[in-house]
């Protein structure tokens, strides 16, 4: 069952409108730093700087992806 959710949490998004790619895309940089502040709020696992190095490239990523100007 869990596979089955897990297929559909990933494919049907991906059949939306034009421009959903992107924003799908930037999606997984925001998921990143809300991973690691529930981890850091929720479970008590201080990020080490390693993980604010990688959050930050992801959210530098989301930026490039959703405001870079386009022709």
């Amino acid at each position: 069952m869990g596979a089955i959710i897990l297929v559909l949490y990933g494919v049907i998004p991906t059949l939306q409108p034009a421009e959903f790619g992107r924003v799908y895309a930037a999606y997984g940089g925001v998921f990143i730093a809300m991973a690691l502040l529930w981890g850091w709020q929720i479970d008590n696992v201080l990020p080490d700087k390693f993980d604010i190095i990688g959050v930050s490239i992801a959210l530098m990523g989301v930026f490039i992806i959703m405001y870079w100007p386009r022709n």
